[in-house]
């Protein structure tokens, strides 16, 4: 412990001002550890700080946080570097890191030895609800400036070996990732220089006019990195730490602005006319409320139905594209907090989102607590809002009714046209089976097995004119829960102009009736209430037409089914319709 005392007295008296009165390149550190959040890496700069002097602590990029010791000159630091390993004050695999590998300083407080008049947000406990709630912070970058070939100057082919060896491991791997972008490199991601990095080392030089060495010079390095990042300029990437997600990532701040909280969102929108958005996704919650918030991240407008999608136990993935936007969400729990980001980007500009995402997952820290699920302003709610987001609604719905024991259904044919799904009640998907235009009904089977409560009981004897009828249907295209029903009375056993095959109904309906069944006062099915017909004469309100029964058994024996005959006879009270009713009645729904 003495030879250490006397080392630091010496080192330190050496380097006194040394970041301000020398450039960046003139002084080294030595790097002693590095952790993948920030949280991790405050905590080990202040035990090692307990030990000793000079600790410092650094954004390395890539989400790390590095720990450490100087700024020295390069003989110094040997020296340190030598002398605390051999007295075990710091671990074996420690190493000497230049300031260009240096990113904001977050150690100690209120320090910027760079003086780059930049901070890192200091983790803080989870926030107190206030009357005014703190927003997300911009941090501006402080990572060192790109250097272009013009300002570096070249060196043989020792020195580009020379200056390799300092490069950190996320360097190494960075340019591996920027050769593979180029089309030079297909193997992994490692950091490892071996003989295929080296092919493609010397494969990139050819194709820009290089020595093809396989060993790139700082200036061809800086020149390959700057190809890989040319696709993220103008985004205005920049660190933006919000405490009240717990949530630090670079985000695209020339393309989106904060605009509010909607637990569990913090929503940053583009300006009039951009489609771009990014969610910051912040709650407690398990895996359990995980799985619940990937089936509901699929029922919003953002998350569009096409694209690939994976849940596994502990986060997930969606990605939905259509011809506006492209959305990719990720999301993970780690204990009791789930944390993640939503990335709405416009179509055809497919290079620059993956590689924005890239950027955000790579950067994305979790600091401390979650997002308050009372934050926000919670008069703006309505039913087709999630958290302040609009939920996918379909082109049109109608209603339906089950035939057979199997789920088979039969619905007007206006509900299933020009349709890329059909589902019954909005997430079982069908298949159109029979469309017989001509009657406009549709016959479906469902995609998965159904057991419906109810089947239709198709009436054999026509029920007298002018007894009552009902109609069940979702009135409301979904806006309830269940089917109403409507009552009222048989007009006639023929259409207007004597057709055969259509009764004529006296009741008010509503557009998402269409497609119901008519039951007669015995409770069997009498029919399928058609669609209003739009033309130049305009019938009166309580106007109505409904497809017969027998019409209706017609189709169905064309698709193979076999229509169930209702026999009963007696009048059901009109609760027992409602009961049979709700069993059979579904809700028809049309997706673009």
């Amino acid at each position: 412990m003495i030879r250490f005392l006397a080392v630091c007295v010496a080192v330190f008296a050496s380097v006194g001002g040394v970041v301000q009165a020398q450039s960046s390149s003139q002084v080294v550190w030595v790097q002693i550890e590095a952790q993948p959040n920030l949280q991790d890496g405050l905590d080990r700069a202040q035990d090692y700080a307990r030990t000793l002097d000079d600790v410092n602590g650094f954004a390395l990029g890539g989400g790390w946080y590095g720990v450490l010791l100087g700024p020295y000159t390069p003989e110094d630091a040997q020296q340190v570097l030598q002398i605390y390993r051999a007295d075990g004050l710091i671990p074996r695999d420690s190493y000497i890191a230049f300031s260009s590998a240096l990113g904001r300083q977050f150690f100690p407080a209120e320090t910027d030895l760079f003086q780059r008049n930049a901070t890192v947000a200091q983790p803080e406990p989870a926030p107190q609800t206030t009357a005014e709630t703190p927003t997300p912070v911009v941090r501006e970058t402080a990572e060192a400036p790109a250097a272009t070939p013009s300002t570096i100057p070249d060196e043989t082919p020792a020195q580009a070996r020379q200056s390799e060896r300092t490069l950190t491991a996320e360097q190494r791997r960075a340019l591996q990732t920027a050769l593979q972008w180029a089309g030079f490199y297909n193997a992994t991601i490692d950091g490892a220089f071996g003989r295929g990095t080296r092919s493609s080392m010397s494969a990139w030089q050819t194709a820009n006019g290089f020595e093809p060495t396989g060993v790139l010079t700082t200036l061809q390095r800086a020149a390959l990195l700057g190809q890989y990042n040319a696709v993220l300029e103008g985004l205005g990437l920049q660190t933006v730490s919000d405490r009240q997600t717990g949530i630090e990532v670079k985000l695209p701040t020339a393309r989106v602005t904060f605009d509010r909280y909607d637990p569990p969102f913090a929503r940053f929108t583009g300006s009039e006319g951009d489609t771009a958005q990014v969610l910051l996704i912040s709650q407690r919650g398990d895996v359990n409320r995980l799985a619940s918030l990937y089936q509901v991240m699929q029922t919003l407008e953002i998350v569009p139905l096409d694209g690939p999608r994976s849940l596994e136990r502990t986060r997930f993935t969606l990605v939905g594209q259509n011809a506006e936007i492209v959305s990719e969400t990720r999301a993970w729990v780690e204990g009791e907090e789930i944390k993640g980001f939503t990335l709405v980007w416009p179509t055809g500009d497919e290079e620059r989102r993956t590689r924005l995402v890239a950027e955000m997952q790579a950067s994305f820290t979790r600091l401390p607590g979650v997002l308050d699920p009372s934050a926000g302003d919670a008069t703006d709610q309505q039913v087709d809002l999630i958290a302040g987001l609009r939920v996918r609604t379909p082109r049109l719905s109608r209603s339906g009714f089950f035939v057979d024991n199997s789920g088979t259904l039969i619905t007007t044919a206006e509900a299933v046209q020009n349709c890329t799904r059909i589902t019954v009640d909005e997430d079982v998907e069908v298949g159109l089976s029979t469309l017989d235009t001509e009657l406009g009904v549709a016959v479906m089977t469902p995609k998965t097995a159904l057991a419906p409560q109810q089947i239709a009981q198709f009436g054999q004897v026509p029920p007298r004119l002018q007894s009552d009828v009902a109609v069940s249907g979702y009135s409301y295209e979904g806006i309830l829960d269940a089917p109403s029903i409507t009552f009222g009375t048989l007009s006639d056993l023929r259409g207007l102009g004597g057709e055969a095959g259509l009764s004529r109904l006296s009741l008010k309906s509503l557009p998402g009736d269409a497609g119901g069944p008519v039951f007669d006062a015995s409770g069997n099915v009498h029919g399928m209430l058609l669609p209003r017909e739009a033309g130049a004469r305009q019938l009166p309100q309580d106007v109505r037409f409904a497809l017969a029964a027998p019409a209706l058994a017609q189709v169905l024996e064309r698709a193979g089914i076999s229509a169930s005959r209702g026999n009963d006879t007696a009048a059901l009270a009109p609760e027992d319709i409602t009961t049979r009713a709700v069993g059979m009645t579904v809700l028809v729904s049309c997706w673009e």
